[in-house]
């Protein structure tokens, strides 16, 4: 994990509240595994605490890394009106990420995303595809209007859709999909990031795979696990007592090492 002040290259909306910004700096030699995230300090005096944000994509060459994220609060109100040029004070990368070292040529991934949880699959999805993984998406939005993003995953394959209130795609959760996709076909591995609801579904659907890598979101402080300000349980812990800090053990862990 480094520090560095690097600089915005481009910023766009994607949908209501969604904006993508491009930033470019040395830092981006250090980012190679998807799922991890940056630590970015809000350009304002009274807002303290960094925000993480995941990498949505990583190119070495270019030096530029992309993050996707949503308006929540006065932290990132502030980034969506940044433009190009304008400089950011950057930490990372932190967090483990996914291991997609678990399969080979010719074997097949389900990668399931909600909502905000989709950014950090792109990336992902583009480094199983070069390991000649076939790769099969499934995304969930609330509806087609908070949608994005669908035709970047549609080139890299396989992709389907669904929305709460069934305005593209099948109607209802991701779950829905998941659940007539293995009907006719099974996953080597599967990989998500999303709602807890949405991983704790995806953890009990495959309870005898091993490769289910699930991507937790929690409110984080310091993001280097000095705080415990995001830990989460663990299985059969009869104290009650034991727990792994989603900023710096996470945010990815296989599905039977977390209690969600």
């Amino acid at each position: 994990m480094k520090q560095e002040i690097m600089t915005i290259v481009s910023q766009k909306q994607l949908a209501p509240r969604i904006f993508q910004m491009t930033l470019t700096g040395e830092l981006v030699n250090e980012m190679k595994k998807p799922g991890q995230f940056i630590h970015i300090k809000v350009p304002r005096a009274d807002l303290l605490l960094r925000r993480p944000i995941s990498l949505n994509q990583i190119d070495q060459q270019a030096k530029t890394c992309t993050i996707i994220y949503r308006t929540e609060g006065d932290g990132t109100k502030e980034f969506s009106m940044m433009t190009s040029g304008d400089k950011l004070d950057v930490m990372g990368p932190l967090g483990n990420g996914f291991d997609v070292d678990c399969l080979n040529k010719g074997q097949k991934a389900f990668v399931v995303g909600g909502g905000i949880g989709i950014p950090p699959m792109y990336e992902l999805s583009k480094q199983l595809k070069q390991r000649g993984v076939e790769v099969i998406h499934f995304l969930g939005y609330a509806s087609k209007e908070v949608a994005y993003f669908e035709e970047e995953f549609l080139a890299l394959g396989d992709t389907r859709f669904a929305t709460d209130d069934g305005s593209f795609g099948v109607e209802g959760n991701v779950g829905n999909l998941i659940l007539e996709a293995i009907k006719t076909e099974q996953p080597d591995a599967v990989y998500a990031c999303g709602a807890n609801g949405m991983l704790k579904m995806i953890a009990q659907v495959f309870p005898d795979q091993p490769n289910v890598f699930l991507s937790l979101e929690q409110r984080m402080a310091c993001g280097m696990g000095a705080c415990y300000a995001c830990v989460c349980h663990v299985p059969d812990d009869e104290t009650g007592t034991k727990s792994v800090k989603v900023c710096d053990e996470g945010p990815v862990f296989r599905a039977s090492e977390v209690v969600l």
